[in-house]
């Protein structure tokens, strides 16, 4: 299940590591200034797209956070990005949250397709969006990350 963040969840997971009353998965979502960065795209992204993130709940535990990157294209794209805490990983829950944000963008009517980037060494991740219908459109060189996997669905119902 996914819950759209609001900006003051982020005091609740720094200060108590608490979000809206729920535990935090052992291991934290993302290191402190990850989710300082987090907070910051998703104030920015939030003016033009909303909810720009969503915590991701298994269990009744935020155990992951999945994010729109940057504002939509002219064209009407969004890219996401998306992580579960490792002890959380095989469990189809990056999957479930996925598949709710691109249902989530269908519904919108503004959004034309939902991008993403994977890890050309992250196979796993690279699942999630296959299962989820997304298709392999190229790669790229990120300077920091190496090989990057290019991936869209349709936002169009």
């Amino acid at each position: 299940m996914i819950l759209p963040v609001e900006d003051a969840d982020f005091d609740d997971l720094n200060e108590r590591g608490l979000v809206r009353g729920l535990r935090v998965a052992d291991g934290g979502v993302a290191p402190a200034p990850v989710v300082a960065m987090l907070r910051d795209l998703a104030r920015k992204v939030g003016v033009t797209c909303s909810p720009a993130a969503w915590w991701i709940v298994d269990g009744g535990e935020v155990v992951g956070l999945c994010s729109i990157k940057a504002e939509p294209t002219e064209d009407g794209a969004i890219e996401i990005g998306y992580g579960v805490a490792e002890t959380r990983h095989g469990q189809g829950i990056a999957r479930q949250a996925v598949s709710e944000v691109l249902a989530w963008a269908r519904l919108r009517g503004d959004l034309t397709a939902v991008i993403a980037e994977t890890s050309i060494s992250n196979p796993a991740s690279q699942r999630v969006l296959e299962r989820n219908g997304f298709t392999r459109t190229g790669t790229r060189v990120d300077p920091d990350d190496g090989i990057m996997v290019c991936w869209r669905a349709s936002a169009s119902v």
